[in-house]
């Protein structure tokens, strides 16, 4: 049995096609923190939109998500972090620094975490109420 450092982390299926391709993309390149952050700040973003909340900037639709209780305020707020990392790199921000392996991690964990909240597990409590009900 070979093990691989670090473990590898399956995305899982319940996510969206599009968050869940920009969630791996980030994982698998932690070794490389500004594409990481830059794909789960994309990976949340594809998930604001599969909620049918598409219109205007991710900082708007991060807002409109905690107002309609997608999201609590403390993720919204969160989800600005991350918003605002991606934007320094995306922009090229020479002002700001580049992001480290730690806010790399930070950004792909938050982003894993919104879609387990948002979309896995509402599906596995789906799942299980159907199952209770034998359907």
């Amino acid at each position: 049995l070979m093990a691989t450092y670090p473990a590898s982390q399956d995305v899982s299926e319940d996510l969206p096609a599009r968050s869940r391709a920009y969630l791996d993309q980030a994982i698998n390149s932690l070794s490389s923190p500004a594409g990481a952050v830059m794909l789960a700040a994309s990976s949340v973003d594809a998930m604001l939109k599969a909620k049918g909340l598409s219109a205007g900037s991710l900082y708007t639709r991060i807002d409109e998500a905690a107002k309609q209780h997608l999201i609590t305020s403390e993720m919204a707020q969160y989800a600005h972090d991350v918003r605002l990392d991606a934007n320094d790199q995306r922009h090229a921000d020479e002002e700001a620094p580049m992001p480290d392996a730690e806010q790399a991690k930070k950004c792909v964990e938050f982003a894993t975490a919104l879609g387990q909240f948002m979309f896995v597990l509402p599906s596995r409590v789906e799942r299980g109420i159907k199952s209770a009900k034998g359907v």
